[in-house]
């Protein structure tokens, strides 16, 4: 029997040692060091029943390997095949993280219900087969699909489940309540989340079959687990949403096979998430009178226009102390942007509260919103409405200079293709545009104080 030793691993980067460490020499972290129990391998375990390969691998010159196109597998779902650069890699190894109760189970579910003439292997860790079969009823495709579902939690019976249903994509929910018979420590310790990832990993590049791992996040919104798990997966979804609302993002943190700048979107409904073609329409509200302090911003996520409507509302400080808040926006940069608006328009807003919102319960860090920022607030503080078929794509500058963004092209088409009639934008952005393209009102500046005399004067 292989005699059991105990062995020190970092909590941010996985790095090992025999002795407990303040500071780990490899991230530099102090203090994530903790204390697991480690079995030697078996002999002739599942941990090495990778097969060595069938030939003896030689270095090649570069020019001498044959790149082929990979044949990508349709999710069926739009969205999802977005963010993953047109659908799932045969032998890719995903991980999908998410806060709890977010609907991670749920988008993968729905996903792999959904992917046709496919056999795929359901594997949950954290629910039994009478659970997942209610959820798939509730989606509606309960009955539909070539899908198999088991409750298992050992990695071992689950590659002989894997071997019995010899399945063309696996799903694992989740990573950290699977563990592995050659380490003793728990599951969800490093050890064993490193372990059984490498052995997910080993099957999914042995037989190119893609596997789908489900992970959890710590508190600070990081994922739970050593850093190396995320160095070893191909690809790290991020499932995210302010739970008030049902809106979700899908985003794509790391990508080997695509880019990392694609978004996908979803709404929860009853029967499953509901994919959101066009993001504008829950992110713009439908009113029918005009109000003060509301503005139309043209941002990007990714590559991808989305426009969203910014609420501002200024009023006398009541208690001497001007408040200030802001939802979805940075803090500082609002304090950045009244500074700016208090120098070079003469409102005075130090004495006055300054609330700020983005609507939909979204968090933006695009500059382009800066312009939309500082006429919503200006619209609130003069009691004068813009138009809401009015938008802006614009950043600004400590010298109160409106300053040219990215992809402006992007963000005019759209805005023309929802039926706005006008765009902000700044005067050194417009240069070389072809407005003839556009049917909408193209309005350059290179001040604040010119787009405040083109909206109230």
């Amino acid at each position: 029997m292989a005699k059991a030793k105990t062995y020190f691993f970092c909590s941010e980067c996985g790095y090992q040692s025999s002795t407990w460490l303040g500071k780990c020499p490899e991230c530099g972290k102090w203090n994530t060091f903790s204390e697991e129990v480690v079995q030697a391998p078996k002999t002739g375990s599942s941990a090495t029943r990778a097969k060595a390969g069938a030939g003896v691998s030689k270095p090649k010159r570069i020019g001498e390997v044959v790149a082929n196109e990979t044949q990508r597998i349709a999710t069926g779902c739009a969205e999802f095949d977005r963010v993953l650069g047109g659908g799932i890699v045969p032998g890719s190894l995903i991980l999908l993280g998410g806060e709890p109760g977010i609907g991670k189970s749920t988008l993968l579910l729905q996903t792999a219900l959904a992917i046709p003439s496919r056999r795929i292997l359901y594997v949950s860790g954290e629910e039994s087969e009478q659970q997942i079969k209610m959820r798939a009823d509730r989606l509606g495709n309960g009955e539909q699909g070539d899908m198999y579902v088991v409750s298992e939690t050992v990695t071992q019976r689950i590659f002989e489940h894997i071997d019995t249903v010899a399945p063309d994509i696996l799903v694992v929910d989740s990573i950290q309540t699977i563990c592995t018979e050659n380490i003793d420590s728990s599951a969800g310790s490093i050890s064993q989340i490193r372990e059984c990832t490498n052995e997910f990993q080993r099957f999914a590049k042995e037989n190119n079959v893609p596997v789908l791992l489900v992970g959890h996040i710590t508190k600070d919104g990081t994922l739970a687990g050593p850093k190396v798990m995320e160095h070893i997966v191909d690809c790290v979804l991020q499932f995210e949403g302010d739970r008030n609302y049902g809106y979700r993002l899908l985003r794509s943190l790391k990508n080997r096979f695509g880019s990392t700048a694609e978004i996908g979107i979803f709404e929860m409904q009853g029967n499953g998430l509901r994919e959101v073609a066009n993001p504008s329409e829950f992110l713009l509200s439908q009113r029918d009178e005009t109000l003060s302090g509301c503005a139309v911003a043209a941002t990007l996520e990714g590559v991808r226009p989305m426009f969203i409507e910014v609420q501002s509302l200024v009023s006398s400080a009541v208690y001497g102390t001007p408040q200030r808040n802001a939802n979805g926006f940075d803090f500082r940069r609002l304090s950045m942007l009244l500074a700016v608006l208090e120098k070079r328009c003469g409102f005075k807003l130090g004495a006055k509260d300054v609330f700020l919102n983005i609507a939909g319960g979204i968090r933006v860090s695009d500059p382009a919103i800066d312009l939309a920022v500082a006429c919503s607030v200006l619209s609130s503080n003069v009691d004068i409405p813009i138009s809401p078929r009015y938008c802006f794509a614009a950043e600004m500058g400590l010298s109160g200079e409106v300053r040219p963004v990215s992809r402006v092209e992007h963000r005019i088409a759209e805005a023309d293709r929802l039926g706005f009639e006008k765009v902000f934008v700044s005067k050194y952005n417009s240069r070389g545009i072809d407005k003839k393209r556009f049917g909408i009102e193209i309005v350059e500046v290179s001040v604040i104080e010119e787009a405040f005399r083109a909206l109230f004067a």
